[in-house]
Order: structure tokens, then sequence, then C-alpha cells
């Protein structure tokens, strides 16, 4: 098995990098890809020093399975036949092929299967609040099904990458020591602030951001039911949280929907209000799993449901459900055409 990493120097790649390694997938080779910034940059991998080579239009990819990539939209556009033309399938991480209708968009949890049909040798890898969201919500569906859903997200600093970590870290410093504050991944100072915008407007008064929770969530989940989403930033360096309003055709009781939690994939049930435990940012960086707690009806709809979901941006809202894509590849047989 020959896997590789394109832009394995930013905030997700070096994911990749741990959680291939945490999950022992089956790797005899490892490439690293990267822009001439990171090129001939070194890491270690599983005992191995492996040098980033500079991502260019040639034969780098003959041979490779499975490509992770998460460069950015444009150069996964540019480099998508490079990638692909020898066979690997690209997992491709950035918006550049999610609403393509010969590209599948997968979160296993929902519609792993999807990602058997590939006419192009891409898989969509979602966007990170639509992937947290879907898992919890596949729980609900597989009950009675959504009809509508509203969503508020308190996204942490991690969805702009590694620099905007580092720069609300920054951001605080400057503050507490009275110094100007650096601005620059931010439209405005993030910290002790929020900011009720994540991408650009677009005509209709969304986000980009939100949109893509109204489109993906109808792809991943093969439904019909509408998503109004309200994406804002918040001074969390890591995990996202989200609020989420869900109604169904049938009504659905807070117990039902935590039993279904806790028989459900990829999610845990943090549900004990009385006890103040619920999922919050703070403690859940790093894990796995989509944590689901403050679970209610919804005093506005009969037929409606409300929680709070938090789980980590970068590892399942986007290196660890690309990982899942490429292990169900591998456990089908699915996971390369030979050319």
């Amino acid at each position: 098995m020959r896997v590789a990493i394109v832009g394995a120097s930013g905030a997700v790649g070096q994911e990749f990098l741990r959680v291939l390694d945490e999950r022992n997938f089956p790797i005899d080779e490892l490439l690293l890809f990267g822009s001439k910034r990171s090129a001939g940059t070194k890491y270690t991998f599983r005992g191995k020093e492996i040098e980033v080579k500079l991502l260019q239009h040639n034969d780098d990819f003959r041979g490779v399975d499975i490509a992770f990539t998460s460069a950015g939209g444009g150069t996964s556009k540019e480099f998508a036949e490079t990638i692909t033309k020898h066979g690997a399938v690209m997992i491709d991480n950035s918006s550049a092929f999610r609403m393509d209708e010969d590209v599948p968009l997968v979160v296993p949890e929902c519609n792993a299967e999807d990602a058997l049909n590939r006419p192009r040798n891409i898989i969509a890898n979602p966007n990170c609040t639509t992937i947290m969201m879907v898992v919890a919500l596949q729980c609900l569906e597989n009950i009675s099904h959504i009809r509508r859903i509203h969503v508020a997200s308190y996204q942490a600093a991690s969805g702009a990458g590694a620099a905007a970590m580092a720069e609300l870290e920054q951001q605080y410093r400057e503050v507490l020591s009275g110094q100007p504050v650096t601005v620059d991944k931010f439209a405005y100072q993030l910290a002790y602030n929020v900011i009720p915008q994540i991408d650009v407007f677009t005509d209709n008064g969304y986000t980009k951001e939100e949109m893509k929770m109204f489109n993906e969530t109808k792809k991943i989940m093969h439904t019909d039911a509408l998503c109004s989403a309200m994406c804002v930033r918040v001074p969390s360096l890591r995990s996202h949280s989200e609020a989420i309003w869900a109604e169904t055709e049938e009504p659905v009781s807070p117990e039902q929907f935590a039993q279904a939690i806790r028989e459900g994939e990829g999610v845990q049930l943090m549900d004990d209000p009385a006890n103040k435990v619920y999922p919050m940012p703070l403690f859940l960086a790093g894990k796995d799993d989509v944590y689901v707690g403050r679970i209610r009806r919804d005093l506005a709809n009969p037929n409606g449901l409300t929680f709070w979901i938090v789980g980590d941006q970068i590892k399942k809202g986007a290196a660890l459900n690309a990982v899942q894509i490429a292990e169900y590849l591998v456990a089908t047989g699915e996971f390369r055409t030979r050319s």
C-alpha cells in the first residue's frame, strides 16, 4: 500500500500523519508533497524520516494507491488529473469537488457505500461542520425522517488553520499586555470576541460556510431536508460546537434519541445536565467521536428536538473522516483502479 499526503505541512496534513499512525493504517510507503515553501521539510512517521517533495505535474503518483489532499481548492483542481491519472484514489479535503455530481461526498457513518461510485477516482471530504452534524443527525434519521434542520455553529480558530490558531493565542497575549492586536487571519479581533461570519457572503445573505451545510447535508444523507445555518467564529482554540434544532416526520422523544446515540457509530452521549455534564470543546480536542448532549424537546415544535454537539474540527472534521473513507475502501478491496 502506497499512500500520499498532499499538503503535509499544514494543520490537517499533520493530523493525517497522527491519525494514520494511531489507527495503524496499512502503509508500505508514505509519500509527502507540498509547496515550494514546505518542500524539503522532513517529518518522522513510524520511526522513518520522510522528506516533503515538491508537488509537480509529473509521474510521482504512479503506483500510489490512496492520496489524501489538503492544500486548498485551487491546488486540488490543478493537480487532480496528475494525482489520479495512474489509478490513485484522491480523497480531497477541499471544497473543490464537493458538489460535483460525479464526485461522491462521504461521511462513512452515513453513506460509506457512495465511495465505491467514483467515476473520476475522486472522493470529497465534506466541510467540518457538516461532518459533525450529519454523524449525529443520522442517528435521528434512523428513527424518523428529518424534515428541517436549524443549526448555529460555534467554530474554533482551528477551522481557519494552524496560523489562525497561533494568531488567536497571540491576540490574547497582546490584549493582556496592552499591545496593539494583530488581526490577519480573521475579519476582526477574535480574542474576547465572536464573529458572525465564516467565509464570504453570498447573494442570499448567507455565507458560503452556511450554504455548504445546506447543500452538503442533502447530498450526504440523500435527503430532502432543508438546513438553515448561522456560522459563528468563537475564541476557542480547537473543536467546533453546534446547537441543532431538528424536525422529524414523527415525534421522537429525547430518550429515544439518546438511546440511538448510545447505539450509533462515531458518536458519544454526554448528557447529564443535572450534574453539569455536557460536551465542551476545551475537553474534547483530539477525540475521535462527535459528542452529543443537552437533548430535549423543542418547545416551539411538537415534532422537534434540540441538542448540542462538539467535535474536533481537525480530527473528525477533516483528517479522521478522510482516513475512515480510506479504511472503508481497503476493507471492501475497492481502493484502486490500476492503469
